[in-house]
């Protein structure tokens, strides 16, 4: 586990479940599902096609804020599209730059057009503690003669 690796292997770990929405189905439906499954973001397929993300911070400034009806909203008209996106052999550190820099919180991992999972800023925060940990227990070992 490292730094470089690529994300592929953070959803290798993490799991890739992903659940989704379509563009026309209410902001209502989608935040009810991400309350339900405890996540923060959601990919938006129309069919098997990646078009969009719609996120908790979407909701907030888009249909709270502007004081608009998520039973009346269609999810096409708040979400992020295109989506950021990056690759299953893009690095752990390439994600969370990119992350930084855009200000987003969860990136889409597509092959091609196939939609493999979504990883989260925890999901990299956590890795990236892992890598540390294991790192100290190597250093650790080392200096106590266990090579």
């Amino acid at each position: 586990m490292e730094m470089n690796d690529p994300v592929g292997s953070v959803l290798s770990t993490k799991g890739r479940d992903v659940w989704s929405v379509a563009p026309h189905e209410p902001v209502y439906d989608a935040v009810a599902l991400m309350a339900e499954k405890e996540i923060g973001a959601l990919p938006v397929l129309a069919g098997r096609r990646l078009v969009g993300l719609i996120s908790e911070r979407d909701y907030a400034r888009k249909i709270i804020l502007m004081g608009r009806s998520s039973k009346e909203t269609a999810v096409e008209e708040i979400m992020m599209s295109p989506p950021v996106t990056v690759g299953p052999s893009d690095p752990v550190t390439h994600c969370m730059q990119l992350m930084t820099e855009l200000r987003v919180r969860h990136l889409p991992v597509v092959d091609g057009e196939e939609l493999l999972g979504i990883v989260s800023i925890g999901d990299l925060v956590n890795w990236t503690i892992g890598r540390h940990e294991e790192t100290i227990q190597h250093l650790h070992e080392y200096i106590a003669g266990g090579y």
